[in-house]
């Protein structure tokens, strides 16, 4: 791999807090992330993240949303780190991996879907060992790959998304993106207004008090991320609305062909998604519900180690 970061305390990450001035050998020993590239095909390629560890006790997929990057992972991954080996990539058409043009492309979860089944596969992941944890755009796909590869992962954890046509439980300005209407509307002020887009996205209605940080790191590259190529990564998620309904509509109808075991998490304060969705996806899929006190969408984020023992927990 041609680029190694150190991983520095979970708690720092979390914090979005430097790196301090002396290492101890804790951190010496810490498993170190990997950031390289691999070719899923010909027109893609995407930017992952990899943090081994010889002693691992399975492998853990991380999906990101929106507007986000690989590096919206860092938190979760250094408190994984020490018992799993930990992936985590950027989508198409976020941070630095390929934005082919729609014609080889469209940018729907089922594309999505089969993108995550390449890169199990690519980066020689063994499924019996791995467990899938998706958040936002992510979580669809994961759920519309188990259905076509129902031995996809061991376990597959999902929250705060649409898994189905609800309107009624998104924010408005998703059910504008959702419908034709409306969605080059909201397109166009992606265009006009990206850095505030990625700004005001991870306050999410949350009170002022239990708003958190996010680093430097991750800010820089999901800016730098959202111009890459000629397909913007506002424009990546206007497509993937565009076949949103088609996709859910697919999710309903064939839900009942889904064996791999999930586990449904969700924030209790998403103003995005409403748990009520998550509470009837648990239902449908009849899986374990948890609900996630005082939490808004971005769990990961906001509270990574909770997350991390979710995860831990699905497996034990």
């Amino acid at each position: 791999m041609s680029k190694l970061l150190p991983m520095i305390t979970a708690a720092a990450l979390a914090l979005g807090a430097s790196i301090p001035p002396a290492a101890t050998q804790e951190d010496a020993d810490r498993p170190k992330a990997e950031i390289d590239f691999i070719k899923l095909d010909n027109d893609i390629t995407v930017r992952q993240m990899v943090i081994r560890n010889p002693q691992s006790k399975g492998v853990v997929l991380l999906l990101h949303g929106f507007p986000e990057t690989l590096h919206t992972w860092e938190a979760v991954a250094a408190f994984l780190s020490d018992e799993y080996e930990v992936h985590a990539f950027d989508w198409p058409g976020y941070g630095l991996s390929s934005r082919p043009s729609t014609d080889k492309f469209s940018y729907a979860p089922s594309d999505y879907a089969r993108v995550l089944k390449e890169y199990i596969v690519k980066a020689r992941i063994d499924p019996s060992k791995l467990i899938i944890y998706a958040t936002d755009i992510g979580a669809l796909p994961a759920l519309l790959a188990a259905i076509e590869e129902p031995g996809i992962a061991r376990t597959i954890l999902v929250g705060d998304f649409a898994p189905f046509n609800r309107p009624q439980y998104m924010h408005e300005r998703l059910r504008d993106l959702k419908a034709p209407a409306t969605s080059e509307q909201i397109r166009t002020q992606y265009y006009q207004n990206s850095g505030q887009v990625i700004k005001n996205a991870f306050k999410g209605g949350l009170p002022i008090e239990t708003q958190f940080p996010i680093s430097n790191t991750f800010k820089e590259d999901m800016l730098k991320g959202w111009i890459q190529g000629a397909l913007t990564s506002g424009d990546a998620f206007y497509h993937y609305y565009s076949h949103f309904t088609r996709d859910e509509d697919y999710l309903e109808a064939n839900i009942s062909r889904l064996t791999t075991p999930v586990k449904v998490i969700w924030g209790e304060r998403d103003i995005y998604i409403d748990k009520q969705m998550g509470i009837e996806l648990a239902t449908k899929a009849k899986a374990e519900f948890t609900l996630l006190s005082g939490i808004g969408h971005y769990a990961h984020l906001q509270d990574p180690n909770r997350v991390a023992a979710e995860i831990r927990a699905a497996v034990q």
